[in-house]
């Protein structure tokens, strides 16, 4: 080939590459939980699964459709979404927290076994945040489940000791044990929570140095986990595990560890786990108890600016509220601590962090699907929660930098997972002996019908919706008064026929759905926002929304018709949030477009 236009080839192949966005994939609450993984200390492998031979370590269905989260199939979904990120050549993986369901030491090692083998094929380089599963406290501590399925079918105990849990039928092994930040940090200190010799820049919220006085070496030092410990509260030192990276030019991601561990009792022992609060509730207890991180981030803005470095920072909690502004609706209704509302963000962290120069962030921690936005004077901060592997619906985000200003954000849903059924045979044992306890509410063994992850998924949310949210949420009142009413009869509770012949309302097609579907439907929109709208019939969503407008307009002292007024006032606002699925961020302009 002409030397000359050889030359030329690689100067254009060169600019390609030097232009080509940068992408990183978002996933959130895997919940990994190892069901071909093995004990160190006991030969128990779990039970054989006549479909494929394989002995398997999992969770009774029972427990799943219990849960806001799925314990066993979630492996296959994580596996699934891995490939598709391999196939689409996306490099970047970004974790925001509970990527294991409480941290034991076996489910520690099958992740880590994973992500290293992604990371060798495929040439991926992970990038972990801790959340409220991992660590469940600062400091490892005895834990076990009651509900792993056991060969007869019926729940076995796994325990980390004996004289806890509550199952006769039991094993005992230490790596059932809740780890600390410690046992993590070794575990996984290779997926972000140390530095990398190909990494440009990594720094923690106690380096000194700045950007400039970087070195491999000195952030070696950094990242011991003697040298990143704060004092929660006088007396009590725990760790943080936040870091900043640059993996590839000019993008620096900063890994927040938004877990705030405080303790209840300040005569206690500082070492004592127990005695220290879950973090679930997240940055309201940042802006308390962990205030150096408000400034840590800040400097970083700040040194990004001058350095002409794109900031993208990750958390396991949200910044924003959630709830498309429909927070004051859902406490009318429900009360104030219903609906999981003490997790909502109080106004002012989004303010403390826009003011300090954060503009993208990526959360996880609530399963759902959502984007919020705050400006604040100048200042703007997004806020995009990624969905759950575990949960309905479930996805994963795909963040485009096509500049430091504009940036596009894609939801992935997985509605294909092959091997989603792998373990059905085990669930078929498990109701089988389910059906010898009369005294128990089974779960609808139609789940073992599904054909597709989707169609699995958004069985366990109705499940989940019947068996735990409507019992747990609802005011008791409002659920025996509305449970035999149909669409037609929310219908004739405010008008009368005349008045719907006016209107040019047909009330008997309202008759379609009961009051079931309207509640099943307003959690798919909390789940899923605006991707629910293909998991509901259309003409339902029209039907929502004249009576969404007819109920607003109604005066009413009728408590079921208030109660009502909000519901539907809740749907429309879930329903009608910002872009969640496919949009573009511009910065310059503080806007989102939906595309």
């Amino acid at each position: 080939m002409n030397r000359g236009i050889f030359t030329l080839l690689f100067f254009v192949f060169a600019l390609f590459q030097a232009q080509k966005p940068v992408q990183i994939a978002f996933l959130s609450d895997v919940h990994f939980q190892d069901l071909y993984g093995s004990f160190s200390d006991h030969d128990f492998k779990g039970i054989l699964n006549p479909k494929t031979g394989k002995s398997t370590i999992l969770r009774t269905m029972d427990s799943q459709l219990h849960s806001t989260r799925i314990f066993n199939e979630n492996y296959f979904a994580f596996l699934k979404a891995l490939d598709d990120i391999a196939a689409k050549g996306i490099k970047i993986v970004a974790m925001p927290g509970d990527f294991s369901d409480d941290g034991q030491a076996y489910n520690l090692r099958g992740l880590h076994t994973i992500l290293e083998q992604y990371h060798r094929k495929y040439g991926i380089n992970f990038y972990l945040t801790t959340g409220n599963h991992d660590p469940v406290g600062p400091f490892r501590n005895d834990g076990g489940k009651d509900d792993f399925l056991g060969h007869d079918g019926n729940p076995l105990g796994i325990y980390s000791k004996e004289n806890i849990g509550k199952s006769k039928d039991k094993v005992i092994t230490k790596d059932i044990a809740e780890s600390g930040y410690l046992e993590i940090l070794n575990e996984l200190k290779d997926f972000g929570f140390y530095p990398k010799k190909e990494d440009l820049f990594w720094s923690t919220p106690f380096d000194h140095d700045s950007f400039k006085n970087y070195s491999y070496e000195k952030a070696l030092q950094s990242a011991a986990y003697s040298q990143r410990m704060y004092e929660v509260e006088k007396g009590f030192s725990v760790p943080d595990l936040s870091y900043v990276v640059e993996p590839v030019k000019d993008v620096w991601m900063i890994a927040i560890d938004g877990n705030t561990y405080i303790p209840k009792n300040l005569h206690e022992n500082p070492q004592n786990t127990s005695n220290y609060k879950g973090a679930n509730i997240g940055y309201n207890n940042v802006l308390t108890n962990k205030k150096h991180i408000i400034q840590w981030v800040k400097k970083l803005a700040d040194e990004a600016k001058k350095n002409n470095k794109t900031l993208i920072a990750f958390t396991h909690y949200p910044m924003i509220d959630f709830n498309d502004g429909a927070t004051r609706e859902i406490k009318n209704v429900l009360g104030e601590k219903k609906w999981q509302l003490e997790r909502v963000p109080q106004e002012e962290v989004a303010k403390v962090f826009a003011e300090a120069g954060l503009q993208i962030h990526f959360a996880g921690h609530m399963h759902i699907n959502d984007t919020g936005i705050r400006r604040v004077g100048d200042h703007v901060l997004i806020n995009v929660q990624v969905p759950s592997l575990a949960a309905y619906l479930p996805s994963y985000k795909i963040l485009t930098i096509q500049s430091p200003d504009i940036m596009e954000v894609q939801t992935e849903v997985l509605n294909e997972v092959p091997r989603f059924d792998e373990l059905f045979p085990l669930y078929e044992k498990e109701y089988k002996a389910l059906q010898s306890d009369t005294g128990k509410i089974r779960w609808n063994k139609d789940i073992l019908k599904t054909k597709s992850y989707h169609d699995f998924m958004l069985f366990h949310l109705k499940e989940l919706v019947r068996l735990r949210m409507i019992p747990d949420d609802w005011p008791k009142d409002f659920i025996e008064k509305s449970k035999n009413l149909n669409g037609e009869d929310l219908l004739l509770l405010i008008q009368n026929k005349n008045q719907l012949k006016e209107k040019k309302i047909v009330s008997e097609t309202f008759k379609k759905w009961p009051v079931d579907d309207l509640l099943l439907d307003l959690y798919k929109f909390q789940s899923a926002d605006e991707l629910a709208k293909k998991d509901i019939p259309k003409e339902r969503l029209e039907q929502y929304q004249i009576l969404e407008q007819l109920y607003q307009e109604i005066q009413s002292q009728d408590p079921l018709v208030i109660q009502l007024k909000s519901v539907f006032k809740i749907l429309s606002l879930l329903s009608n949030g910002d872009p969640a699925d496919h949009f573009e961020i511009d910065l310059k302009n503080q806007k989102i477009r939906r595309l």
